[in-house]
């Protein structure tokens, strides 16, 4: 179907949380009450977020598109599928961060595997103009208020190897993605979070990071996140 018209992006407007240092800016992971990992499919967003999970004796909050009863069928036919997909993950990811409104400064950190601002990304991408048009009015109503987070990770992969590793997971309705709708996926992730500025960011590629099966991986981050002196940073593994 025709992609719709483009829009402009949903912004957070929720006071940040920042961990700062008097006059400078100073990322401390540890005094971070809540933090967000994004990135495409197959950019390995829920096995960092996990992993910083149980790094910080955090409370992970992670999407769960096994309870998405028209996934698979939207992989199958997204022109059909498309509302009713997005819909169930919208409810979804409300109901989750309703609890969020108000963060308990003694209460355990989260760190979750989806930021709500950037959902209206995927309806971007996959609705026609009416269906949208449905979706902000939905949007509008049920948009919770949250924190903005303390810091986001954004995952970043070349198509090549999103697709690998969407393939290599074995999901029977993931099997059918194509490199072309990881581009377009890719490519929208890559504006959304151009713009981006409501929290401080690290924008990573994970193309030769593994951080379910190197603990050094998983540290270099860490490591990175710490050394954080600006609100937009970029962490890079060398070859």
């Amino acid at each position: 179907m025709g992609g719709p018209h483009p829009r402009p992006a949903h912004r957070a407007h929720a006071p940040a949380r920042l961990a700062l240092s008097f006059g400078t800016f100073a990322m401390e992971l540890a005094k971070c009450r809540y933090l967000v990992v994004e990135g495409p499919i197959g950019a390995g967003k829920t096995s960092l977020a996990q992993a910083l999970a149980r790094h910080l004796d955090a409370d992970a909050l992670l999407e769960a598109p096994q309870d998405n009863p028209f996934l698979a069928r939207f992989y199958a036919d997204m022109a059909r599928y498309a509302l009713p997909a997005q819909l169930n993950f919208l409810f979804q990811r409300v109901d989750q961060l309703r609890g969020l409104a108000q963060l308990d400064l003694f209460a355990r950190a989260t760190v979750a595997d989806f930021l709500l601002d950037k959902d209206p990304l995927f309806a971007h991408l996959n609705l026609s103009d009416d269906e949208f048009a449905l979706y902000e009015k939905i949007y509008s109503h049920l948009k919770p208020q949250t924190p903005t987070p303390d810091l986001v990770i954004y995952l970043q992969a070349p198509v090549a190897t999103l697709a690998a590793r969407v393939h290599r997971r074995g999901v029977d309705y993931e099997r059918s993605i194509s490199e072309v709708y990881l581009a377009r996926l890719a490519d929208a992730y890559s504006r959304y979070f151009y713009q981006y500025d409501d929290s401080p960011l690290l924008i990573v590629n994970s193309e030769r990071l593994n951080f379910v099966d190197d603990a050094e991986h998983f540290e270099l981050l860490v490591s990175r996140v710490e050394g954080m002196r600006g609100r937009r940073e970029f962490f890079n593994l060398a070859a």
